[in-house]
């Protein structure tokens, strides 16, 4: 064994018994979408019940080896190591989850596909369109299942707007307007962290915050024709570390706004900033068609407004907040009695569940959820939103 590779004592950590099989993960990455997508695997088996497979958590991959040890331990996952490698070779592995920093998702990605593991990786796929589609193609070829984690697919209030559009029920779709916002970089003083490095992050708000609603934007409403974009960075110098005099050059936009033309023939406004004070995690979007609207808000993320043309007398009309809560709506049956609301981090467990059942019952991942594809579609628009950007907003043509 590599002396890389630690053990975690936790009792019997071996597969389930009985029927229902078990299936290996290993994760890179023990922070925060590592908690997360943990937290996911964890959940599953007493929510979706009986699974596909019950996720066994093999081992959990990161650069400190305190850090990693004590996620392990935490976590669950049986043992852990300082080599992301470790995890694609492992035998015992058939889902390689990688919940790493932008700069480690290709090449751990693309060993994995080679390995023949079935792939979980975290948005933005690529730093780049270019990256984006060599792991695409790469995945394609070896023929795995793989998803992007676009979780907000799974938030039940927006597959739920996505049925109703499917449904006809807003007629023509004229707009899509979306805002993703945020505030913790605000402060000039707070210090340089990879997410504010081109290189290991690829970009700023645009990649973090604004693939979110571009994915969502191609889920709900279709594929853009044309963006123009502007990009802008607020604070180009932060202090290198927490209460250093040195400065580090921020090299990454801190927010930007786009135009979409969508290929249907809607018009699109994208917005998402670190900069908007006060505000902690607001993704909001509005649709409007010829027959009605839909308006949802992540921070209130069990609830869809919904207005209708049709909907009763003329009198009457107006936005109805639906509690997305019903034993009838996307997901809920596996959850609580009705009007009981389910949070951010139960998204993790209807993807990976999502997932296994494509993996074990060799289904596909889309339309529903994102592949690797959907992933490099984002990275396209993006880096079209950063070229518009750099020729004064020029109108950019999407092209895949």
């Amino acid at each position: 064994m590599s002396e890389k590779v630690g053990f975690v004592t936790m009792g019997d950590a071996s597969g389930p018994s009985g029927d229902i099989p078990s299936i290996g993960v290993g994760v890179l990455g023990y922070a925060f979408m590592g908690k997360a997508h943990a937290n996911g695997y964890k959940k599953l088996p007493y929510i979706f019940w009986p699974p596909a497979a019950i996720p066994r958590l093999v081992s959990i991959a990161g650069r400190s080896k305190d850090a990693v040890a004590t996620a392990a331990q935490r976590y669950g996952f049986e043992r852990y190591t300082t080599d992301w490698r470790q995890l694609v070779v492992d035998p015992e592995i058939q889902i390689f989850d990688d919940s790493g920093p932008n700069n480690l998702h290709a090449e751990p990605c693309i060993a994995a596909a080679d390995a023949g593991k079935h792939i979980i990786c975290e948005k933005p796929l690529g730093r780049t369109a270019a990256e984006s589609k060599q792991m695409w193609e790469v995945v394609k070829k070896a023929g795995v299942k793989h998803t992007c984690a676009f979780n907000y697919r799974f938030v039940p209030a927006i597959r739920q707007a996505r049925q109703l559009i499917e449904q006809g029920a807003l007629g023509q779709i004229y707009h899509f307007r979306a805002r993703y916002l945020q505030e913790w970089i605000a402060d000039p003083e707070f210090a340089m962290v990879w997410r504010l490095n081109r290189d290991v992050a690829g970009s700023g708000a645009l990649g973090d915050l604004g693939a979110h609603i571009i994915d969502l934007a191609r889920f709900l409403v279709g594929e853009p024709r044309a963006v123009n974009g502007l990009t802008k960075t607020f604070i180009k110098e932060r202090p290198a570390e927490s209460g250093s005099a040195r400065k580090a050059t921020v090299d990454v936009d801190d927010a930007f706004v786009a135009l979409v033309d969508f290929e249907n023939g809607a018009l699109g406004t994208l917005e998402a900033t670190r900069f908007a004070t006060g505000r902690k995690n607001m993704n909001t979007f509005e649709i409007n068609g010829s027959k009605g609207s839909l308006s949802f808000n992540l921070e209130r993320l069990n609830e869809l407004e919904v207005y209708l043309t049709d909907a009763g007398p003329r009198e009457a009309r107006g936005f109805t907040d639906v509690l997305v809560t019903e034993s009838f709506h996307p997901f809920y049956k596996n959850w609580w009695p009705q009007g009981h609301i389910i949070g951010w981090e139960h998204t993790f467990v209807h993807e990976i569940n999502h997932l296994i059942e494509a993996i074990v019952h060799d289904q596909p991942i889309e339309p529903y959820g994102a592949t690797f594809e959907d992933g490099y579609r984002c990275a396209v628009i993006c880096d079209a939103i950063v070229q518009s950007s750099e020729n004064g907003g020029a109108r950019v043509p999407i092209s895949y």
